[in-house]
């Protein structure tokens, strides 16, 4: 092998997907939430009543509401273990101001045990140490597992998870906004729906696309079989 063709391997490069950006979890999660909670409750009205109408409605409202549930608990929560990371960044900046000696040394002990010499693990952690903010950034992801300039956004996780709860639960729903009556079209769209979002989610993950959409599938188709029986049970007045 020549030198020309190592130097040229050697620029060859990869990359990694983000897999903690704040917005990826609440747009996937709501898009299913909504797709597979709203055609429960669709399955579940339809099997009590034949009234085109209170179905849309029901949808309807189960749309509304899911949506800013799930935002507003999309809020809290990423809003909550935001607040909590920047109170443990202050510890460790307060630290680094009062013990800066002790920090270094700490900060060297890390990379001995990751393998590197005792004297070139000072060197790194004297170097990286003069520069306060890096030194804060190096700390916080070995001990926090989080970059302080990179916390996730409570908004942006918000809007993610409202906006796409609302076109998940918008599919079976839809159906009877354009007049269609009868649960088996709802159904039909649903069912496609659920396996595409299935497939398309796969596509983030090291699943193939028919193991996640045929997952989706036997999970929407689950849920709507059985809120479908009791909602037939309770029209017909078993209960």
């Amino acid at each position: 092998m020549t030198e020309a063709t190592t130097g040229a391997r050697a620029e060859i490069h990869h990359q990694h997907r983000d897999v903690n950006g704040g917005w990826l979890r609440p747009a996937v999660f709501g898009a299913m939430d909504g797709l597979v909670s709203n055609f429960a409750l669709i399955a579940g009205v339809a099997g009590g009543t034949a009234e085109t109408k209170i179905i849309a409605l029901a949808g309807i409202a189960g749309l509304a509401a899911g949506a800013f549930s799930m935002a507003g608990g999309e809020y809290v929560s990423v809003a909550s273990q935001r607040e909590l990371a920047q109170a443990e960044i202050a510890v460790e900046r307060r630290e680094l101001e009062r013990h800066p000696e002790a920090e270094e040394a700490e900060l060297a002990r890390m990379y001995e045990r990751r393998g590197v010499d005792p004297e070139t693990a000072r060197e790194v952690a004297r170097q990286i140490s003069r520069n306060p903010e890096e030194a804060l950034a190096v700390h916080t992801r070995a001990e926090l597992g989080v970059e302080p300039g990179d916390l996730p956004s409570p908004v942006l996780a918000a809007v993610s998870s409202f906006v796409s709860f609302s076109l998940g639960a918008l599919i079976p729903l839809l159906p009877y906004l354009l007049g269609v009556r009868g649960l088996w079209v709802s159904a039909v769209v649903s069912m496609v729906a659920l396996f595409a979002a299935g497939a398309v989610v796969s596509r983030v993950t090291a699943r193939s696309w028919w193991f996640s959409g045929l997952r989706q599938l036997v999970v929407g188709a689950v849920a709507a079989a059985l809120t479908w029986g009791l909602g037939s049970l309770i029209g017909t007045g078993g209960l």
